[in-house]
Order: structure tokens, then C-alpha cells, then sequence
């Protein structure tokens, strides 16, 4: 009777030292199945995917066959709970992990030295950014002119260009006319050439109006510090075709006695202005007003018998008539010179 007593005492010991071993070890278990090391799966659960639930990617608890390219989960019609593709997308033939990274969908890095094909294609304002509103009027692609390194700045290669500049150069769009720039409203091509902006030709031979509307020392180069006072326009003087030397003034004054140009205008207006100066203002408008010192009596024989002479009074108009007569009555002409001294000859002989 003892016995069965001792043995089913030790019976139930055993059963309930079992029993502890099976609640010890059911902890240990699931701590098991929380650390499964997901590595040796070959597709390790980084970024994103840590927090991801099980069942998004085992659907229906099948663990098998699980796919491992972000493509093969991230694709429309998917099982899987994961984002695909939108219908705007770039246009790609790459791998998903090329550009998107785990940790967060939306930090995409693009390599744009992989890219082929015309950047108008995801550069359209849509995909990616486009052109602005006000970006050069242009048929060309996009890596024409920028680079995929640096969007900015851009190169420009006006060789192609002929004619239509002010329609990127208008200010707005591209570099327009300076404020100073002289008032025109010929194309710019006229002037300016495609491989300098500053390096421009201008041809007077089609210009028309007031030379000094331009020709005012700030727009274009103007009257110099010596130069003669004067409110003419510079056509009075000079010419298109070449600044100097000047040409001869057209003087409306009666009074002037055409000298060519043997004779500098400072030489009659010594004020270097409009106003002509006379030496000899009692004798002016006659030649004798500026050359009285020039006459010479013995040269200009009034009468032969008795010998008498001119004086400068009666001789004033230089380029005039000059008789000699053969007494004091003055009724026989001698010699007669007409015109004798010629202002554009530069001499008086």
C-alpha cells in the first residue's frame, strides 16, 4: 500500500516538472519566432520594410516563393499591399532601387548620365520641370543648351542664327537694348553679330533724322571739348562715311565769299564760334573787313598820266573790277582786270 502511494507521488512530481519545462520553454519559443533573422531569406528588411506587417508580403500565409524585386511587388495588379508606378511616371526601363530608396518612397536620386533619348520627353512640366513662360522660343531639345549635371546655366550656340533676334532679346526673355542704346528700330543683326554683343558695325549710309540725337557724347560720341560752337547739326559738317576731316560748310550768309578749303573756319570765326570776326569792321562786308592789311598800293595803278594809285577804300571788293585808265579824266580804259584776286586760289597773285 505504500508503495502505489510512493510511486503515484512520484508520477504526478514527474508530470508536473514536465509540465514547467513545456510553460519555460513556450517563451523561449516565441522569442524564437520574434528574431528571425530575415536575412537568410536573401532579401534583408531595411528602411521601410521593418515596419511593413508579414502578411502584406506572404499573402495567404505562403511564405515560398515570396518575390524579391521591388518591380515584381511594385507593379499594378499586385496581391501585394504596395505602391506601384503612377500613370505619370517618367518613362523608365530601370529597376525600381535605381532611383527610389527603401527608407522612403518619395527620396529618389537620378542619375541623369544613364538618361538617353530627348529630355523633352520627361522635362514637359509635367513628369519634370519644363520650360518657364518665358523661356527662349525654341524648337531645339532640352540638352541643346543645358547640361543634365547642372540645369543652369545654359549654353547657347547663336552660329544657327540669322535673323529674329529681338524676339529672345527683348528684355525679358534675353538682353534687350540698354537704356542708352542709340534709338532705332532696325533688327539687331543689322549691328550686332552672334560672336560678340559688344563688337558691333553700324552703317550710317541708311540712317536718317538729327545725327546728334545719338551723336550727344552719352549715347554715341559727341562734340569734343575744343570743338567749333555751334547749334548746327553735324550733317552740316561732317559725313557718314568718315567723321574727319569735315567738308566745307554751305555758309548762308550774303556776305561770304566762298574760300574753299584752303582756309580753316577759326581763321574768319576766331572765337571759335558762329560769329564771324572782322579786323577791319568799316570795311566789312567787303573782302578789305578781314584783308586791308593785305593791300598794296603800288600794285594797283589808277591812272598812267599823272601816276596815281588805288587806295584799299576805293578797292575794298577785292574780287571785283580793276581799270587802269590813261589820265585823271577817267573816260580811256588802259587795262582792265576782272576777278583778278580768286578767294579759292589762296593767293593774290
Amino acid at each position: 500500500m505504500r508503495i502505489r502511494i510512493a510511486t503515484t507521488c512520484a508520477l504526478r512530481s514527474a508530470a508536473l516538472g514536465a509540465l514547467l519545462l513545456l510553460l519555460a520553454a513556450a517563451p523561449a519559443a516565441a522569442q524564437q519566432k520574434l528574431e528571425f533573422d530575415h536575412f537568410r531569406t536573401g532579401f534583408p528588411l531595411t528602411g521601410s520594410h521593418e515596419r511593413v506587417p508579414c502578411e502584406a508580403c506572404h499573402t495567404g500565409g505562403v511564405f515560398e516563393g515570396t518575390p524579391k524585386g521591388c518591380g515584381e511587388c511594385h507593379q499594378p495588379g499586385s496581391t501585394r499591399a504596395a505602391t506601384f508606378k503612377p500613370p505619370d511616371h517618367i518613362p523608365t526601363s530601370n529597376r525600381c532601387a535605381d532611383c527610389h530608396m527603401v527608407t522612403t518612397w518619395s527620396s529618389v536620386r537620378f542619375d541623369h548620365r544613364d538618361v538617353s533619348g530627348a529630355c523633352a520627353s520627361c522635362h514637359n512640366g509635367a513628369m519634370a520641370q519644363g520650360k518657364p513662360a518665358n523661356h527662349i522660343v525654341t524648337t531645339a531639345d532640352c540638352g541643346v543648351c543645358h547640361r543634365t549635371l547642372s540645369w543652369t546655366p545654359a549654353h547657347f550656340d547663336h552660329q544657327g542664327i540669322t535673323t529674329g533676334c529681338f524676339q529672345c532679346h527683348n528684355g525679358t526673355t534675353a538682353t534687350g537694348k540698354p537704356a542708352s542704346h542709340p534709338p532705332t528700330s532696325n533688327d539687331w543683326e543689322q549691328c550686332h553679330n552672334t560672336r560678340s554683343f559688344a563688337d558691333a558695325t553700324f552703317d550710317h549710309s541708311k540712317v536718317t533724322g538729327n545725327c546728334m540725337s545719338c551723336h550727344n557724347g552719352t549715347t554715341a560720341t559727341g562734340k569734343g571739348s575744343g570743338h567749333f560752337v555751334t547749334s548746327q547739326d553735324c550733317n552740316a559738317c561732317h559725313t557718314t562715311t568718315r567723321w574727319t576731316p569735315t567738308i566745307a560748310y554751305r555758309h548762308v550768309s550774303p556776305y561770304y565769299v566762298d574760300h574753299g578749303t584752303r582756309v580753316s573756319c577759326q581763321q574768319c570765326h576766331t572765337t571759335n564760334t558762329e560769329i564771324a570776326t572782322w579786323p577791319f569792321a568799316g570795311f566789312k562786308p567787303d573782302c578789305a573787313g578781314c584783308h586791308f592789311n593785305n593791300f598794296r598800293p603800288g600794285a594797283h595803278l589808277k591812272t598812267e598820266t599823272p601816276q596815281t594809285y588805288y587806295t584799299a577804300a576805293e578797292l575794298r571788293d577785292c574780287k571785283g573790277a580793276c581799270h587802269t585808265y590813261r589820265d585823271a579824266t577817267l573816260t580811256t580804259i588802259v587795262r582792265s582786270r576782272t576777278g583778278h584776286h580768286n578767294p579759292r586760289q589762296g593767293s593774290w597773285d
